[in-house]
């Protein structure tokens, strides 16, 4: 599949809410439909969109496939959040925003009837990056997705992914501010109490499917209680935007595991 999925016109959410005060803090939030909803509440799926963090790309193109997650009968919160190029996006702001929209998530789980025991946190490509980071943080992340994240910042500054998108992130180079990469790099950071599935499609030519496989690798490798609940699906010939096209032939197999860990 093409990249058209950044520029079709989504579905519809059920609500915009706002997170904070600025622009970019936001969420939609689509419910699944009156013949889906039970009284329990809804497992819910945190969705951050991609873009190598800079402003330039947002929420949008990433509602098609929480409108399909949402037809599984699954609520789904697709993020917005400052970027590089927004007032206050960057590195420390742009996770910032992450943990402030997941926390009012939790706050507000009742009153739109999610189960708060019950959240998956995703991202692609560098949404990858920050749900991972988020799980780091916050130890009430019990399950996160990475959809061809970029889930090693020192290893893409050493390949200089998409014009050094890394250094605009984290507002330099490992040696001049070594304390933002090892605050936000997913692969130096410890996630003990997470079950992590990195998925990749091994055509991906924006972010190298290498990245996934050594992450899980790494984690896995830890020794003793810091070895780490992390897997791979690696999705042959899809490249990096049919894991979140819902109309590739990729996506059913990431519908299944997203779906099978949320149950």
């Amino acid at each position: 599949m093409s990249d058209d999925i950044l520029t079709l016109p989504p579905p519809p959410a059920d609500a915009r809410l706002a997170y904070g005060s600025d622009p970019n803090q936001l969420l939609d939030l689509r419910l699944p439909s009156s013949k889906q909803k039970s009284k329990l509440p809804h497992p819910l799926i945190i969705n951050i969109h991609g873009g190598y963090w800079r402003a330039k790309y947002n929420l949008d193109h990433a509602g098609h496939l929480c409108a399909a997650l949402c037809a599984k009968g699954l609520a789904t919160a697709n993020l917005e959040y400052r970027r590089v190029g927004n007032d206050g996006g960057a590195w420390p702001g742009t996770f910032a925003d992450i943990r402030s929209a997941y926390q009012f998530l939790l706050q507000n789980a009742r009153r739109h009837n999610l189960d708060s025991g019950r959240i998956v946190v995703m991202g692609h490509s560098a949404g990858g990056q920050l749900a991972l980071c988020l799980a780091a943080h916050e130890p009430s992340v019990t399950r996160v997705v990475s959809l061809a994240g970029v889930v090693d910042l020192q290893r893409a500054y050493l390949l200089h992914l998409s014009n050094d998108a890394v250094v605009e992130f984290l507002r330099g180079t490992p040696s001049e501010v070594p304390d933002h990469y090892r605050e936000a790099d997913p692969m130096q950071l410890s996630i003990p109490q997470a079950r992590q599935w990195l998925i990749h499609g091994s055509a991906d030519d924006v972010v190298p499917p290498d990245f996934s496989r050594d992450y899980v690798s790494t984690k896995q490798k830890r020794p003793g209680k810091e070895k780490e609940d992390a897997h791979l699906l690696e999705v042959a010939g899809a490249g990096h935007f049919d894991v979140i096209d819902p109309r590739s032939p990729a996506w059913k197999r990431i519908e299944e595991t997203v779906v099978q860990l949320a149950a």
